[in-house]
């Protein structure tokens, strides 16, 4: 973000907390991109995703008191989404996921392998909660297990311990015929489309 974007976002979060709902309304749209991806990565699922992005946004706007800045705001919104997307999958841990449009959680990068990438996702989707929550800030939004810890509200012991059993069991699964959601003949290990830190 720009300095001239974090003016404009300050003095946004500014004004919404002072009861502005245009500027309440330009926060959202701001941040509800981020907010859904986040949201899809974790349920695997648009109606699931675009359904917990509105329950955080609600939330947003009863909370807008505690905040204190731009940085507290995405932090904040990270958070909430990744801890409601836990709840969610805790509570209904067999829905049907519909399936996902490959642009919607297509790679950035050129080379990406498409089955690669349906696989890992097959994949996620067959870790514990918590667990796809840690290997989804780690290797999609990017975070450190210090980062990751501060999110979820858990020790960076714990943090580093599900990477370490998620990856062993990742790793695993690509190494087998037929394994998560793409099938198909062995996989060796490659590296995690969309230019992010390897998985395997």
């Amino acid at each position: 973000m720009s300095a001239d974007e974090a003016c404009t976002s300050r003095a946004l979060l500014a004004r919404a907390t002072a009861g502005d709902a245009a500027a309440f309304g330009t926060l959202v749209r701001m941040h509800q991109r981020p907010v859904y991806s986040l949201a899809l990565r974790m349920l695997s699922d648009r109606h699931q995703a675009e359904d917990l992005a509105q329950e955080v946004f609600l939330q947003l706007y009863r909370s807008l008191a505690h905040l204190e800045s731009e940085d507290h705001l995405s932090f904040w919104l990270r958070r909430v989404t990744m801890h409601r997307a836990i709840d969610r999958l805790r509570r209904e841990r067999r829905y049907a996921a519909m399936p996902l449009a490959d642009a919607e959680m297509a790679s950035d990068s050129a080379d990406a392998d498409p089955m690669l990438e349906r696989r890992l996702r097959g994949l996620l989707e067959e870790l514990a909660p918590a667990a796809r929550a840690v290997i989804v800030l780690r290797y999609q939004e990017d975070l450190d297990p210090v980062e990751i810890g501060r999110t979820l509200k858990m020790s960076v012991n714990t943090v580093k311990s599900h990477l370490k059993r998620s990856l062993a069991l990742l790793r695993a699964a690509l190494a087998v015929p037929g394994s998560g959601a793409g099938g198909g003949s062995p996989t060796p290990p490659r590296p995690l489309p969309s230019g992010h830190r390897s998985l395997v």
